[in-house]
């Protein structure tokens, strides 16, 4: 291909249909050549069979299949640090503009600039778009200009200034075939990446109506199924955020459409304070004396403290890669203060597990249960994890179906009392805050 190009690079944005700087791609006056870069970065950290690898390996198959059956092209599929994928496609190809959508975390800023000034150097232009949020960085901030730290007032803010120009959606279709003639750019299989398809899968979403309507009231049950699945989709981008606001909207439910909000609450967090990444939003919170016992973790991720709900929650984590919202709060908070283990532990641990991990989101609520993070829980308040057995799985569904073995003699006892884990907690942050 002698004839300038575009590169549309697809990142957190896996779907051909409401992609924002795929859309502006498609519109530029050259023809449109999609790729996608396994980041050896990041694979080099995953283990050989992560059900993640294996949904963006499918999904990508997917695109490819569907754009060389209805319009010969394809997309170029490469495993490498991404700047060296760019230093050998500006030498293949005449290329006139890269297009991608923003990201906001750390590691991809760093990684968008060192692109960007490479591609400068070559007369390529590298433009970026807004795509997996509705605001991001400063479209929500203070009268003052400052970023806000507590959600509430974030939330009110975000309402107050949302309208219907958000929701634009992007209809790549009519423009579709402006995508290169060529079907037989470079693809990889699974193994060429160095992994195996994953025995876990990650689950479709589930964004009925009915799942919308009756969100609030069986949200926090881990035993109802009444969760929908989105993170992984939202994380991935397999699924437009536009078009799940949307759904919020028309059904009219304020809570659903909150934990979209959060969502963005945090990735603002981020973006504004990426130090909260390894440090404590709350500088003093990290003088914590933490304990860090090995073996105490070891059996916290093996779901093996003794505590049903706790172990229930690991298990299914262990087992499927998810695990409902409500016991995310009660383990976390168990790790940091029941045994005194570093929140940071905990958020790696579940970045290593969890099918929907999203960096925003998990130190955001990593650093909400020990207490260390924006709008924190007070850290005197403390879940006890046998009463929230009542409260949240009373006739002990959930935790027979993950943790099958809580009444029998071979089941542990639990590794911390929660009388004197509470008070102990107690004393060892008063200890550091003061």
């Amino acid at each position: 291909m002698n004839e300038p190009i575009n590169i549309f690079w697809f990142r957190r944005d896996l779907r051909l249909d409401d992609n924002h700087g795929f859309y502006e791609a498609l519109k530029g006056d050259c023809p449109v050549m999609p790729i996608f870069i396994f980041d050896t970065e990041i694979l080099d950290k995953l283990s050989e069979d992560d059900a993640r690898v294996t949904f963006i390996h499918d999904t990508l198959q997917g695109i490819r299949s569907a754009i060389q059956r209805d319009y010969d092209s394809s997309i170029a599929i490469f495993q490498e640090k991404p700047i060296n994928v760019y230093k050998n496609l500006v030498n293949e190809y005449d290329i006139n503009t890269v297009y991608t959508n923003h990201d906001y975390e750390p590691y991809a800023i760093n990684r968008d600039k060192e692109i960007e000034t490479l591609l400068k150097e070559n007369n390529v232009q590298f433009k970026t778009f807004k795509d997996q949020v509705i605001f991001e960085k400063n479209e929500v901030v203070k009268n003052d200009g400052a970023p806000y730290v507590v959600y509430t007032p974030y939330m009110k803010t975000w309402k107050e200034k949302f309208n219907s120009y958000y929701l634009k959606i992007y209809n790549t279709k009519p423009h579709l075939n402006n995508l290169v003639q060529h079907s037989q750019l470079p693809n990889l299989s699974l193994s060429d990446i160095g992994f195996k398809k994953s025995k876990q899968k990650i689950e479709p979403y589930t964004v009925t109506p009915e799942l919308i309507q009756n969100y609030e009231a069986i949200r926090n049950f881990p035993a109802k199924n009444g969760t929908s699945r989105l993170g992984p989709h939202l994380r991935f981008g397999t699924v437009s955020i536009r078009k799940m606001v949307k759904k919020a909207i028309a059904e009219k439910n304020e809570i659903f459409w909150q934990e979209l909000i959060w969502r963005e609450f945090f990735m603002q967090i981020l973006w504004h304070f990426p130090h909260t990444v390894t440090k404590s939003f709350k500088p003093k919170y990290d003088n914590i004396k933490w304990r860090n016992n090995e073996q105490e973790f070891k059996l916290w991720c093996e779901g093996k403290t003794g505590y049903p709900l706790v172990d229930a929650g690991m298990r299914e984590l262990n087992e499927t890669g998810f695990m409902h919202n409500r016991v995310r709060m009660l383990v976390g908070s168990f790790l940091c203060k029941h045994l005194l283990i570093d929140w940071r532990w905990g958020e790696a641990y579940f970045a290593e597990k969890l099918h929907d991990y999203d960096m925003a989101s998990n130190v955001g609520n990593w650093q909400w249960v020990a207490g260390c993070g924006v709008d924190a829980a007070p850290y005197f308040r403390i879940f006890n994890p046998t009463t929230q057995i009542e409260k949240f799985d009373k006739n002990l569904e959930y935790i027979k179906t993950w943790v099958p073995d809580f009444q029998e003699l071979t089941y542990p006892q639990p590794i911390a009392d929660h009388k004197f884990a509470r008070e102990r907690c107690l004393k060892v942050y008063k200890l550091a805050l003061n």
